[in-house]
């Protein structure tokens, strides 16, 4: 008996050895879909060949689902080949009439294009102050003490429309669903600092925010709930508005508790900044600044800028692609999916961008159809691609000259190479493998409709996935 049961297990073994990848594959998808987390789920995989784009194995790969931030490839690998792995944005400081003893008799104009990286952190030449430094010093440059006319905050490049249109209320005033302006300013978020209280149910206080609360009325309404129980705590302030308010809880013990939320108004918040910042420096200005919002109410015709005497550059496009994908910042897409616009049309909307990429990708040989989107991010549960769409997105961009540069901004996960998504219902995964023999693999797998824990869902998805390696 003994030895029979070493037999079967032998015989097992070399079976299960023998097995090809996609004949592993479809068991294991077989064996997930029995899994009664996917009882009411629709799960989707491809996987091809890396050199030849062959299929190795498909199961629902024709059908469009919610790919979450797997949905910044489309955008990623679109930007890199319309706007080139170089692409700066730039912000322009000029203007209008002439400069008398030390007074711009005339307007001063802050032009920008969109750039979603100006006041950001991430790089020493964006931040806060050194931008705000720059503009000081230009002025000073030009001998400019005050500004007899208006401080225009020139956004009109972009849409007046921050957010898509399927974006959900629940997202649209928490950092992640950060709107975008032709001028962003800090990444268009704030961090609010909070504490629980003292027993289950407690009010939770806000102790401040970094910077101050832009231009909002908060009611707060944040509850203390169990400890561990993690963050569900979520701010509700659209673009524009000057009423927000809070629903949720945060964990009990918590005296330092963080959460980030989406200024509603990033070109006049900016302008905020650079008045204070300008009453710093000892210059006077005469009137409050406009912008584009103030221009269409009034329904003025700014006169443009006759001199541009400073320009601040973004770094370049390959630079914020990296946190664009190593990060999955949200506004980044949108901001590209704009310039897109912008540089192919003259104007920068969302809708224009998404036909461009629509477009870009069906010139590529992927179906229109398979690429039904209404975002650059994936955060609206509205978009529905494919999982040959995103594979052949992955082998495209892999044979191009910034591939290096797309690759390196490729998070590791689970010990492969691969961008992840996730919204309510939806996890996603796609990216490049090379197995213990050198067999080179593309895949993308997005699970929709879920049950239960997402951290349950993706370790069973990583479980499919570890067969490639």
């Amino acid at each position: 008996m003994k030895k029979l049961s070493i037999l079967l297990y032998v015989l097992a073994f070399n079976y299960l050895r023998a097995q090809t990848t996609s004949e592993k594959l479809s068991s294991a998808i077989s064996q997930l879909e029995s899994d009664p987390q996917l009882r009411h789920a629709i799960l989707s995989l491809c996987v091809a060949d890396s050199k030849t784009g062959n299929l190795i194995y498909e199961h629902n790969a024709q059908i469009g689902l919610a790919p979450a931030s797997c949905q910044k490839l489309f955008t990623s690998a679109a930007a890199f080949e319309l706007l080139g792995h170089d692409y700066r944005y730039k912000t322009e400081l000029g203007y209008d009439g002439k400069i008398e003893d030390l007074v711009l008799k005339g307007n001063l104009h802050i032009v920008g294009s969109g750039d979603p990286t100006y006041g950001s952190w991430r790089w020493p030449q964006t931040k806060e102050e050194t931008v705000l430094d720059e503009i000081i010093s230009a002025l000073k440059q030009f001998h400019i003490n005050r500004i007899a006319g208006d401080v225009l905050i020139d956004d009109s490049k972009f849409s007046v429309q921050p957010v898509p249109d399927g974006w959900i209320w629940q997202d649209i005033g928490n950092y992640y669903g950060a709107g975008c302006w032709g001028i962003n300013w800090r990444e268009n978020q704030y961090d609010m600092i909070l504490q629980t209280g003292a027993k289950l149910g407690d009010d939770a206080g806000i102790t401040e925010t970094k910077p101050a609360m832009p231009m909002a009325t908060l009611i707060n309404q944040f509850k203390t709930a169990e400890k561990g129980s993690g963050d569900n705590a979520y701010i509700y302030l659209p673009p524009y508005s000057s009423f927000a308010f809070t629903e949720g809880t945060m964990p009990l013990g918590e005296s330092n508790f963080i959460i980030s939320g989406s200024i509603p108004n990033a070109p006049k918040y900016f302008g905020e900044i650079l008045a204070k910042t300008f009453e710093k420096n000892s210059i006077r200005t005469a009137r409050p600044f406009k912008t584009n919002i103030d221009r269409l109410m009034e329904k003025r015709i700014w006169p443009s800028a006759q001199s541009i005497f400073f320009t601040h550059y973004s770094p370049t496009l390959d630079s914020i692609n990296y946190w664009f994908l190593k990060k999955s910042i949200n506004l980044y897409g949108e901001a590209l999916i704009k310039t897109m616009a912008y540089v192919k049309t003259g104007f920068g909307s969302t809708d224009n961008g998404i036909d461009i990429v629509k477009k870009f990708w069906s010139d590529h040989h992927i179906d229109s159809a398979a690429v039904n989107i209404i975002d650059g991010s994936g955060l609206s549960p509205l978009n529905r691609v494919t999982t040959d769409a995103l594979v052949k997105v992955l082998q495209f961009a892999s044979k191009r000259p910034w591939f290096n540069s797309f690759y390196s901004a490729l998070p590791e996960i689970n010990g492969m190479k691969m961008k992840s998504g996730s919204i309510g219902g939806a996890r996603s995964f796609a990216g490049y493998q090379t197995d213990k023999n050198g067999q080179g693999y593309i895949y993308a797998i997005i699970v929709n409709n879920y049950d239960g824990p997402s951290s349950d869902i993706i370790h069973k998805m990583w479980k499919v996935l570890d067969i490639l390696k």
